[in-house]
C-alpha cells in the first residue's frame, strides 16, 4: 500500500489587472492597515451623521474609497511595467515546491519558504514572503484545481494553509 507521493500539477498563467486587483485587494484588506483605514472612514461617517460636519464625511469616504481606488490604479499600472506579466508564466508545483519559467528563466520555490496559502474569489495565492506570491487564477486552472490545492495541502504545514474550494 503505496501512496503516490509524486503528484505535480503543470499550468500557464496569463496574468491581467482583474487577477492581480483581486490579489492585491485581498493582501491589503487582510493586513492591519486596510481593516485599520476601514475602520476609522466608518468612524468617520458615523461622526457626520451624528453632528452633520460634512468634512467627517469627506474624510470617512477618502478613508473607504482610497485604498480600492489607488490598488485598481497600481494593479492596471503593474500590468503595463512588469516584464514577466506581459507573457504567460507556466508553472510546475510538485512535492518540492513551486517552480515558475518563462521563456529562458527558471525559479523554484521550495515549500519551506511558502509562508501561507490563501484564497480569494478568483485565485488561489501562495506567499513566498511578506509581499511575495504565486498567483493562480481559478478559471484559468480549470480541472487541475483540485489537484493544486491538493499538492499545497500536502505539501505545507496546515496552520499555513486557508484555502476555500
Amino acid at each position: 500500500m503505496s501512496e503516490e507521493k509524486n503528484k505535480s500539477v503543470s499550468f500557464d498563467v496569463t496574468m491581467d489587472s482583474k487577477i492581480l486587483y483581486d490579489y492585491m485587494i485581498n493582501h491589503a484588506y487582510t493586513g492591519s492597515s486596510g481593516i485599520l483605514g476601514t475602520c476609522f472612514g466608518v468612524l468617520g461617517i458615523l461622526f457626520f451623521l451624528k453632528t452633520n460636519y460634512v468634512l467627517y464625511l469627506i474624510i470617512g469616504a477618502v478613508l473607504i474609497l482610497y485604498l480600492p481606488i489607488n490598488l485598481r490604479y497600481r494593479a492596471a499600472l503593474q500590468m503595463q511595467n512588469v516584464e514577466s506579466f506581459k507573457k504567460p508564466l507556466h508553472y510546475n508545483v510538485d512535492e518540492n515546491g513551486i517552480t515558475v519559467s518563462q521563456d529562458d528563466t527558471t525559479q523554484q520555490v521550495a515549500w519551506e519558504q511558502c509562508t501561507k496559502a490563501v484564497s480569494t474569489k478568483q485565485s488561489i495565492v501562495v506567499y513566498t514572503g511578506k509581499a511575495n506570491a504565486s498567483i493562480f487564477p481559478r478559471k484559468q486552472l480549470e480541472d487541475r484545481l483540485p489537484a493544486l490545492i491538493a499538492v499545497i495541502a500536502e505539501n505545507m504545514e496546515p496552520g499555513k494553509v486557508k484555502i476555500r474550494f
